[in-house]
């Protein structure tokens, strides 16, 4: 079996939940945070809609620079409504799906670095920045975001089973 092909089916499932996590976010509480360290809930669902597209940029050449030395910083992503960051959230995992379904075991074990500013922040296989720092670090935040939902009183969606608020325990 391809690589990609044990991969699709988690991504797909992935998504599907995340997005249902992103529909419950009140616009009208995209500045709360829970903490002065926090990201507020609008930084933090425009992160999770963003990372999605860090998927396909994995396979657009060997590095990708936060900051490019003379180039224009990438902009951090900003929900300002539920349609804006559901638009956003689906053209990114319709190009990452995209991206993984043609990639080979070859690609997918190759080494791609991150870069910010000109200097490393990390090299690894494909495969890995896939499943960590792009799958897995949106799981993270994901449920970080249901937090803020269930701190706000908004209904949290089922994730890895039932929820509170979707025939819970």
């Amino acid at each position: 079996m391809a690589i990609r092909d044990a991969l699709i089916p988690e991504f797909d499932h992935e998504m599907e939940t995340t997005r249902k996590t992103l529909e419950r976010v009140p616009e009208d509480k995209l500045d709360f945070k829970p903490h002065d360290t926090s990201m507020p809930m609008g930084r933090l669902a425009g992160h999770i809609a963003e990372m999605v597209g860090f998927a396909p940029a994995t396979f657009q050449g060997d590095t990708f620079d936060f900051a490019p030395p003379g180039g224009t910083p990438m902009q951090p992503t900003v929900m300002t409504s539920r349609k804006q960051i559901l638009e956003l959230f689906d053209k990114n995992v319709a190009a990452a799906r995209a991206a993984i379904s043609k990639a080979s075991d070859e690609e997918l074990q190759k080494t791609w670095t991150l870069l910010n500013g000109g200097k490393t922040f990390f090299s690894m296989p494909r495969i890995t920045v896939l499943r960590s720092m792009i799958l897995n670090h949106i799981i993270h935040h994901r449920g970080q975001l249901s937090v803020y939902l269930r701190m706000n009183r908004a209904p949290v969606p089922s994730i890895y089973g039932p929820s509170g608020d979707e025939g819970g325990m």
